[in-house]
């Protein structure tokens, strides 16, 4: 007696209650919270900006060794720029307008690449600058420079590849030139009176432009040779308002800007 009591013990304690009929079932536990699935975001698009030359590029005899131009023909790999007549450089001027770019271009969620890291280097060569765009994966890519031209010539203009060398050339890089030169002139930058039209200058001479299959422009800001534009790009107002500009030009093509 005492062991099949033993059994009956157990079975009831591991048997599931059974309701008694008419009796309203136990509730049983709640059901978990639905979990929220974070939605997929795009990454930010990537701007290439170029800074033309380097602070050490005069000294330095591997710039002057010749790179394919992207014509079939060959190029210098990379030169001084020039300067105002008061010694400012166009090396130092590109540098500080493309680092004002970056922080405007970043605080709209753009990632910014730079060729070259500082203003104390050599080079890169113009092939691998017209390359930086595509092994960045960009959605646009920028060159920063301004003209040394006669004194009594002013005025900024915009450069692309032309005859266009692929589809991206006939096509995105105009349009990458003309939203830079539509936000140079709502910033108060005449155009050019010495080269181009209407602050545009189709160019088959340009390295840069010529390598890249991103959509590619690039942008002499002044000539440093005009007394009233070297007073421009020396002060820091003056560099500020550039890099303006060009900031609102990327973020137009971009279609971040109403």
């Amino acid at each position: 007696m005492r062991t099949i009591r033993w059994v009956v013990l157990v079975a009831a304690a591991v048997l599931p209650t059974v309701a008694c009929s008419g009796a309203a079932a136990a509730p049983g536990p709640p059901a978990p919270a639905p979990v929220a699935t974070p939605a997929a975001t795009e990454p930010p698009p990537v701007v290439v900006l170029d800074p033309g030359h380097n602070g050490r590029n005069g000294t330095a005899s591997a710039t002057r060794r010749l790179v394919p131009d992207g014509r079939g023909g060959e190029k210098a790999c990379n030169t001084t720029g020039t300067s105002t007549d008061a010694g400012y450089p166009e090396h130092a001027f590109a540098f500080d307008v493309a680092q004002r770019v970056t922080t405007k271009l970043e605080a709209a969620g753009v990632r910014v690449v730079l060729t070259r890291p500082d203003d104390d280097g050599v080079g890169p060569c113009v092939d691998e600058r017209g390359r930086a765009g595509e092994a960045a994966g960009a959605a646009a890519t920028v060159s920063i420079h301004a003209d040394g031209a006669a004194p009594a010539s002013s005025g900024f203009h915009v450069a692309y590849s032309d005859p266009p060398l692929n589809p991206v050339q006939a096509g995105p890089a105009r349009d990458l030139a003309t939203a830079l030169r539509d936000a140079l002139r709502s910033g108060g930058f005449r155009d050019s009176d010495y080269i181009g039209r209407a602050g545009l200058s189709p160019r088959a001479d340009l390295a840069g432009l010529n390598h890249a299959t991103r959509p590619t422009a690039l942008v002499e800001c002044a000539n440093m040779r005009n007394p009233r534009e070297a007073a421009v790009v020396s002060s820091p107002d003056g560099r500020e308002r550039y890099a303006a500009a060009i900031a609102d030009g990327v973020l137009a093509f971009l279609g971040l800007k109403g």
